[in-house]
Parts: structure tokens; sequence; C-alpha cells
């Protein structure tokens, strides 16, 4: 008998202890980017998920009130980014500064890779690349040259390059094309 009152109690009061006062929406985009290059082609899988939380409360609430307004809370917003590369391994970034730029008229396409970004050409040919450091900013490599880079407060990735022969640092800066 003791059972069967703490089972109709507990069934009772499940649905009190599961409901949600949360409006939750998750949203994710995945982009497939295929990159040629000299050692072949590679796929990158890029999952962008965002979380949209948002807790759900009355405004006035009043017992004798069947239905209530719902008061305006501020959403909470998650994104998160992660990559699958080539070989399998997948990393988290971030912040995804993936986008188009533009130097000296040329359009160039900034792409997440395995260890940081792609910088490509128009017809999607491997320019440079780019490799995070510790200290938010990043390690610019060509053919012809290394150079640091980071990002402005609008977006331009900034390369300063060290000229031996004239002992001085030289500025160069991608425009984020928007």
């Amino acid at each position: 008998m003791k059972s069967f009152i703490i089972g109709t109690l507990l069934f009772f009061l499940s649905p009190v202890v599961l409901s949600q006062n949360k409006n939750v929406k998750d949203e994710t985009k995945t982009t497939t980017t295929t990159v040629k290059d000299s050692k072949g082609k590679k796929t990158y899988v890029k999952k962008e998920n965002t979380r949209e939380v948002q807790n759900i409360e009355l405004k006035d609430q009043n017992p004798k009130n069947i239905n209530m307004d719902v008061k305006e809370t501020p959403v909470l917003v998650e994104k998160t980014t992660t990559i699958t590369n080539p070989d399998g391994t997948t990393r988290t970034v971030d912040i995804d500064r993936s986008a188009y730029y533009l130097l000296n008229g040329k359009k160039y396409n900034l792409l997440l890779d395995s260890n940081g970004y792609r910088i490509l050409s128009e017809d999607l040919k491997e320019e440079a690349f780019l490799r995070k450091t510790t200290t938010n900013s990043f390690i610019y490599r060509n053919k012809d040259r290394i150079a640091i880079g980071y990002f402005d407060l609008e977006g331009n990735l900034v390369l300063e390059t060290y000229d031996p022969k004239t002992d001085s640092v030289t500025y160069e800066k991608y425009n984020l094309n928007k």
C-alpha cells in the first residue's frame, strides 16, 4: 500500500518536474569546401551551430488567471564552429574569420583548414596560410615570405613584415569585402 501511494505521487508530480521553462532553438549550418592544390583535392567540412536559449517568465503571476502574458527575457546565444579535416580530425574555432578580402584590387578567400586558415585566390589556388599563435596573432606564410598577421577592429587582416635590408617593418592590409 505504501509503495502504491508513493508511485501515485510520483506519477502526478512528474509533469511538474519535467516541464521546460525555456525556449530553445538550435540551428546548424554545414559548409563543404574542396581545395585543389599541387598535392590534390582536400575537402573540409565546417559546421556552425547556433543555439539560442530564452527563459520563459510570466508578467503578472496572478493565480486567478488562466492565460497569462509572457515577459520578454534576454536570449542567450552560443555559437560554435567545428572543422572536420580531410584526415578525419576535428577542431573547434572560437571566432570564424572566413570571408572574402581585397588586396591591390584582387579578391582573396580566407577559409578555415586543419590548423588555421588558408588564403585562396579567386581561381581557388592556394596563395598562403595562417597559423594561430598564443598572442592572438597569426603567422602568415606564402612561398616568398613569412609575416605576422592580426585582425583589426573592422575585421581586416593586417600583415607586418620585417625587411632586414632596410631594418624596418612594412604593413599590408587585406580589406574585408562586405
